[in-house]
């Protein structure tokens, strides 16, 4: 009788640890599950929270909006320029001035078709000048796509404008 209750009791621990690693994704599992997420992404739509169009500037003026370090809400539009390559999580528009704003998806919550250079888009956010790191711009350059010369070559912070988006509308 006692030998049947200890078989009994193994088997259940092995149950419980087989239900609980069935519900933990590997690193792995995860990966891939976003990965496979990211090749049914639309080349157009709306991404993150719902925007409208309506009342957008030219992205071209963010300059003239940003009067200092402090964060305003912007809502533009303009042809994007880059797209991240590696998921999406961010994307670039040129300025017109020589200059470039890059737009991060917030907290990395929506991801935007790494396909859509070239294409019209709308963005609600969060726009300010601020100060990028080495690192993170080689990061950003990785993730573009460019050569290791390219990367190798970025060796000093620059300042650059940014704009953390709510959500987007690409056509």
């Amino acid at each position: 009788m006692r030998i049947k209750g200890f078989f009994s009791s193994i088997i259940l621990a092995c149950c419980l640890v087989w239900l609980s690693s069935c519900n933990a994704p590997s690193q792995q599992q995860t990966e891939h599950t976003e990965e496979a997420a990211e090749v049914i992404l639309p080349s157009t739509g709306s991404f993150g929270e719902p925007i409208a169009k309506e009342g957008t500037v030219p992205v071209a003026e963010i300059a003239s909006l940003i009067k200092s370090d402090e964060a305003i809400d912007v809502k533009v539009n303009g042809t994007i320029l880059e797209v991240c390559q590696h998921t999406g999580c961010w994307l670039t528009f040129d300025l017109g001035n020589g200059e470039t704003i890059m737009v991060n998806m917030k907290d990395h919550e929506f991801y935007v078709p790494k396909d859509a250079a070239g294409k019209k888009a709308y963005v609600l956010g969060t726009a300010t000048r601020e100060l990028i790191s080495v690192e993170m711009l080689k990061h950003y350059a990785e993730d573009a796509g460019r050569s290791q010369e390219f990367v190798d070559a970025i060796t000093e912070d620059a300042w650059e404008y940014t704009i953390e988006a709510k959500g987007v509308i690409i056509e």
